[in-house]
């Protein structure tokens, strides 16, 4: 009797484990994915999608937040532990405070990361114990958005100077025309886009020089950043009228129905003209007579997972995904216009204007937003500083010595 129960009990268990089985092999797993692209939706389901068709059983919901509140929303959801599955990853200082903390997972054993991706472009996502804390996903640069249509009109060519630059503008402003859509209602993108993806490539430098100010050997209130001040100083009076008031989204329509000839700006917005009325264009914003013109092609997002995901397997084996040509030439395909892959194979992109942008980094010398690799803790004080000479309450001298002061 004990025989047939010993036996009974074992046929039990197997098809018990069976059961489990075939429940696991075909359970949906749901993974949750935290961004700070709101505007990316339909893309990113899409690409969501293709990804599904690897792995049927495997659900991910993108779960964007507005842009300005993410850093604050991930932490938040973070500490309390409802962050999500998977999460855009910042580059260099915050993506790595977050891995520190212990919410980023260590990502350095994933197949085809450490093989697919340059050192450089690994870079801005390398803990300081030379762990990888993301798998890189898109770059950006910047440039210069121009009408060409009102350029051919008034017989003008692409400035090669900064004081050319400037001349040009004060003859559009001359015939009426507002030059430059850039306005500093929402702060961040006068700072990102015109001083910092602009300006400073030329008036102070690329990598080469920016580690000179991240070690002290340079002054953050020297000539050349009193000059880069200037130049702020200078294109504020051919921005719109009440360019105080003007928030990002009205530059963009500013822009786009023909108000200002004009917008420094990043390659994301390229879709959102994708159907004006006239022809466009950009150039990279030039630097002074005598200096190198360089260009902010800056490392902006990259995919990790939560170390407290419930799903980790499935989680790790999205980002291998993406560290294979299929899965990034997917990931290319879906991704907005003016966002760059970042991996070592050669990806064609389609759209013409994204190519424009491209083009422009050849022959120049190309590098992160200065801030971004070790002097974060600059932002907000460059930020007022870069506000605060437009809008006329600081000389350049002031701003700069107002930044080097917070230096740490």
């Amino acid at each position: 009797m004990k025989k047939i129960n010993v036996l009974l009990l074992a046929v039990i268990g197997a098809i018990s484990i069976v059961g489990c089985a075939k429940k696991t092999s075909s359970e949906k797993i749901v993974l949750t994915m935290g961004s700070w692209r709101a505007d990316d939706v339909e893309q990113m389901n899409n690409l969501l999608a293709e990804y599904k068709k690897v792995a049927p059983n495997v659900e991910i919901q993108f779960m964007p937040t507005n842009p300005s509140d993410y850093n604050a929303t991930l932490r938040l959801q973070l500490d309390s532990g409802t962050g999500p599955d998977l999460m855009y990853a910042r580059s260099y200082a915050t993506g790595q405070e977050l891995f520190e903390a212990g919410f980023f997972a260590d990502c350095t054993d994933i197949p085809g990361l450490l093989e697919n991706f340059t050192e450089s472009n690994r870079a801005p996502w390398l803990s300081k114990d030379g762990k990888m804390f993301a798998v890189p996903f898109a770059a950006v640069s910047h440039a210069v958005y121009y009408n060409k249509d009102i350029f051919a009109k008034e017989s003008i060519t692409i400035p090669q100077t900064w004081e050319d630059f400037l001349a040009m503008c004060a003859s559009l402003k001359s015939k009426g025309y507002t030059p430059l859509a850039n306005g500093v209602a929402e702060e961040w993108d006068i700072l990102e886009c015109f001083f910092l993806g602009g300006i400073i490539p030329g008036f102070v430098g690329g990598a080469s020089e920016r580690v000179k100010y991240e070690s002290g050997e340079a002054q953050l209130n020297d000539a050349q950043f009193v000059a880069a001040y200037q130049a702020m100083s200078d294109v504020a009076q051919y921005c719109p009228n009440g360019f105080q008031s003007v928030t990002y989204n009205d530059s963009q329509v500013l822009f786009n129905t023909q108000q200002a000839v004009m917008f420094m700006d990043g390659s994301w917005t390229a879709g959102v003209y994708k159907d004006a009325s006239f022809e466009w264009g950009v150039f990279a914003l030039p630097a002074p007579s005598g200096r190198n013109t360089g260009i902010c092609f800056h490392p902006d997002m990259a995919l990790t997972m939560n170390t407290k995901t419930a799903h980790p397997d499935e989680a790790r084996a999205f980002l291998a995904w993406l560290c294979t040509k299929e899965g990034a030439t997917v990931a290319s395909q879906n991704l907005p216009v003016g966002y760059y892959p970042m991996i070592s194979f050669d990806i064609t992109l389609e759209d013409a204007h994204a190519n424009e942008f491209l083009a422009l980094n050849a022959g120049k010398e190309t590098d992160a937003r200065f801030v971004w690799p070790a002097l974060m803790d600059l932002y907000a004080p460059m930020n007022q500083a870069v506000i605060r000479v437009m809008t006329g309450s600081m000389t350049p001298q002031q701003a700069a010595d107002s930044v080097a002061a917070q230096k740490k």
